[in-house]
């Protein structure tokens, strides 16, 4: 069992639910030490008072700030420490806002957080399914190590997940980082409209599983030929950029190129599901629904006029229900389909994944019709 590496409470109004954090995600790469070239001699680092010459404990190190003319404040960490929020034990929340409002470019790292201790499980799931329920995200602070986080919480499943963020002032201004960013509507329209047809070509749902760190892995192939004395075959270059003159041709070979690929990708899938359709062709006797052409019957009177009517009217009776029927979710962005099943009242929607988000809203548009 892992051990937190942040403890504290999330506090709003009068609330305060104890949780610890622990690590979400961790990062895979290569770990290499130091030697001088030439030599099996290691590289090591030391902490050394630059005046003596001799290495400094850790514990006998303290922070000092820079405050001019070569003068410095020192401070202990029991110092800092008193001047947290909290004495850094406590997470504020300032606000409550929809998920889908915060910028991807803001989130920093992901931590779970786990409730307190058994006794305040109950106020900690309590927290969890309203956010889940409401579709927020909780926006607020902590202090942990040193430095001022900017917090979202939002509920996942079973968990409350924590993710740091930067400040509005750490994100840097792309105009003054970049000198001339392209204007829009500078390609063809043929152009546009075949780069299009690509994106549309390699279009598919997000599997985290399906991306894989490629590198680290040619990295620890390279490692274990180097160490076997076996030739090392060197990576492929990077292509050319692409001209202006040649853009729409590019363009079309990558289309017919991904679109190949995908019928070849469903070719080899699709055996499988063919030799079901012996058994789907007998719902041929499912051509009763003739009996539903029946009501054409109907259209001796004035009846049809008044089924057609209530059609019309009946999504009104349903408030924002009315402004959603026979909407495909589909084609919706996962965004604009997370505030539909907000305006549908769907509970849960926030920690559902896309397939089970557009069976509830599904199923919601159909009974709110």
């Amino acid at each position: 069992m892992a051990r937190p590496i942040w403890t504290g409470a999330i506090t709003f109004g009068l609330v305060s639910v104890p949780v610890a954090m622990y690590s979400a995600t961790h990062e895979h790469e290569v770990s290499f030490h130091q030697f001088e070239k030439g030599t099996a001699d290691r590289i090591r680092y030391r902490r050394v008072n630059e005046r003596t010459g001799k290495e400094v404990d850790y514990d006998d190190i303290v922070k000092g700030a820079d405050v001019g003319d070569g003068d410095y404040v020192m401070l202990e960490q029991d110092e800092l420490d008193s001047v947290a929020p909290g004495r850094s034990r406590s997470l504020d929340i300032h606000r409550f806002v929809e998920l889908a409002d915060i910028d991807p470019l803001y989130y920093q790292k992901t931590y779970w957080l786990g409730p307190g201790s058994e006794e305040t499980a109950k106020v900690y799931g309590l927290l969890r399914d309203a956010m889940a329920d409401t579709g927020r995200a909780a926006v607020g602070t902590l202090v942990m190590r040193g430095k001022e986080y900017l917090t979202a919480i939002r509920a996942d499943g079973e968990l409350l997940v924590l993710q740091t963020m930067f400040f509005a002032d750490e994100v840097r201004d792309p105009q003054e980082q970049l000198d001339d960013l392209p204007r829009r509507n500078t390609a063809k329209p043929a152009e546009l409209h075949m780069a299009q047809q690509l994106i549309d070509s390699m279009s598919g749902p997000w599997k985290p599983a399906d991306f894989r760190d490629t590198y680290t892995d040619r990295v620890n192939d390279l490692i274990k030929a180097k160490a076997k004395g076996k030739e090392i075959t060197a990576a492929e270059p990077a292509p050319e950029p692409t001209t202006a003159s040649d853009l729409f041709e590019v363009l079309r070979r990558s289309v017919e190129a991904a679109s190949q690929r995908r019928s070849a990708a469903g070719s080899s899938s699709q055996p499988a599901k063919t030799t079901k359709p012996a058994k789907t062709t007998k719902p041929a006797k499912t051509t009763k629904p003739a009996k539903a052409t029946k009501p054409t019957k109907t259209t001796k009177g004035t009846e049809p006029a008044k089924a057609t009517k209530a059609a019309k009217t009946a999504p009104k009776k349903s408030g924002a229900a009315a402004k959603t029927g026979g909407i495909d979710v589909k084609g919706m962005s996962k965004t604009d389909l997370v505030k539909l099943a907000r305006d549908l009242d769907v509970p849960g929607r926030s920690s559902m994944s896309r397939p089970d988000l557009e069976k509830a809203v599904g199923k919601a548009q159909r009974k709110a019709a």
